[in-house]
């Protein structure tokens, strides 16, 4: 019997001693990879790049890998999300050819799956708000009229209101690219203004100290040059080489509103000192003959215009000063280098921010690493936690199909990107999200072809004309 006992010890002893140390390591595990990262109550604020919008919609496969869903699973925390069925609200962009590349945007619309949480989302992000929509809880005295605001607020106040309400131990803030992008999306024109830099940063410093009131550590992401995304720097190069062997050296477009057209230099497309947006692929289609598509598609009158002799749609599209490219399709220099010193200014705001709440804050520094995506390009790449990436229209893999918004493993650099900053300024030790888990983009079987004006390629326009940041 004596015998016995001793071997039924032996048999015991070694998993007694397992499952004491894996319990012993599940307490403390966490503990030891969060540092002074407290994640037991997380939110995020943001827009439409918070919200995991992406293909120019809000819908439930794409909101699961939204960079703070994708943070959540990292640290082991709740993180309920207002989810959209698919295929979501906004008008998904979906591919119906790849040869020629043709894309449609689907009509159908998703709902709101659980309206009945009674509590604040955990994310808070809402396609389509600017700045000051932080303290705005519904669409009547919004600023910028999103159709989401009340989709994700559902009049219980504020996205600032709701996110202190959950009594937040971590945050994210990543807010102001509306403020500028929703300006360089329309070519630039003076009712999308950028928010005044002051403005903003009275506004930024008033949010900021009242997150920092809460006691909650925050994590801020800043905003990036609008010429680092595909929306503004694919057409052009794409057009030129579209006009290899003809006698092109110029064109024509409206400067600043203005009918009459400007002349540019074709070269100026290449060295990116001027950019067309994607809306404008399928109205270059009709470059170089008699068109008047643009204003017709958007319900223009024009014809007393053509009365007085400022417009002639009968005469070559974007080779006449009579029929130039219409400005909303064009960011001419002067234009570029306003957006460039709003972003500079909104950014030394946000900087400021941090250096002010240096014990709370971090900085995720979103602009510097989409410079260094976008200056890898000409290499093919960048290597991103053991995926290569460029800033590349569809084949780069960042980005969506509309261009502006990050695919699935685009969200998933974010958040590790925010992650780092975390685990830096906190003495963390979080793990980064494995971005060979999280599913890829299109793939070509003509490796790097790609040509947006090869013949019968159809972009629709509508899909980007009303795309949410």
């Amino acid at each position: 019997m004596k015998n016995y006992y001793k071997i039924l010890l032996i048999i015991l002893l070694p998993l007694v001693m397992f499952f004491g140390c894996r319990e012993r390591t599940d307490l403390t595990g966490p503990q030891e990879a969060s540092g002074k990262a407290d994640f037991s109550r997380f939110v995020t604020i943001g827009n439409s790049l918070t919200a995991g919008y992406q293909s120019s919609a809000l819908y439930e496969s794409s909101q699961m890998y939204s960079f703070g869903n994708l943070i959540a699973q990292q640290t082991g925390t709740d993180f309920v999300q207002p989810l959209i069925s698919d295929p979501g609200i906004g008008g998904q962009i979906k591919i119906v050819s790849l040869s020629p590349f043709v894309t449609t945007q689907v009509q159908e619309q998703g709902t709101l799956t659980n309206p009945g949480y009674t509590k604040a989302y955990n994310n808070l992000g809402i396609p389509g708000v600017v700045l000051a929509d932080i303290t705005q809880s519904s669409t009547a005295n919004s600023y910028s009229h999103s159709p989401f605001i009340d989709i994700v607020l559902r009049g219980q106040g504020s996205q600032l209101q709701q996110a202190l309400s959950l009594n937040p131990t971590m945050i994210t803030l990543w807010l102001g690219n509306n403020d500028v992008l929703g300006f360089a999306t329309s070519g630039g024109f003076s009712p999308s203004s950028p928010t005044d830099a002051n403005t903003f940063g009275d506004i930024y410093r008033q949010v900021t100290d009242a997150l920092a009131a809460s006691g909650a550590k925050v994590i801020v992401g800043n905003i990036p040059d609008v010429t680092t995304i595909p929306f503004f720097t694919t057409v052009g190069p794409m057009f030129v080489q579209s006009l290899q062997g003809t006698p092109v050296q110029g064109f024509y477009y409206q400067k600043h509103g203005q009918y009459n057209g400007t002349q540019a230099s074709i070269s100026q497309l290449t060295d990116y000192s001027m950019l067309f947006t994607l809306i404008s692929q399928s109205y270059l289609t009709y470059f170089g003959t008699p068109s008047g598509k643009f204003y017709k598609d958007h319900n223009v009158d024009i014809t007393p215009l053509i009365a007085l002799g400022i417009l002639d749609t009968t005469q070559a599209f974007g080779l006449s000063p009579k029929n130039p490219i219409p400005d909303a399709l064009v960011l001419d220099t002067d234009e570029i280098q306003t957006a460039e010193v709003f972003t500079a200014d909104y950014n030394a705001s946000i900087s400021a921010a941090v250096t002010r709440h240096s014990s709370q804050f971090a900085l995720a520094d979103i602009n510097k690493l989409l410079k260094m995506v976008r200056a890898s390009d000409a290499s093919g790449g960048l290597d991103l936690y053991g995926v290569k990436f460029s800033t590349l229209f569809i084949t780069g893999g960042l980005f969506s199909l509309d261009g502006v918004h990050p695919t699935s493993r685009g969200y998933a650099v974010v958040a590790n990107e925010f992650l780092k900053a975390i685990n830096s300024k906190f003495n963390a030790n979080y793990p980064m999200v494995d971005v060979n888990t999280i599913p890829g983009s299109l793939s070509f079987a003509k490796a790097g072809y790609f040509n947006l004006f090869e013949k019968g390629t159809y972009l629709d326009p509508a899909a980007y004309e009303n795309v949410l940041f």
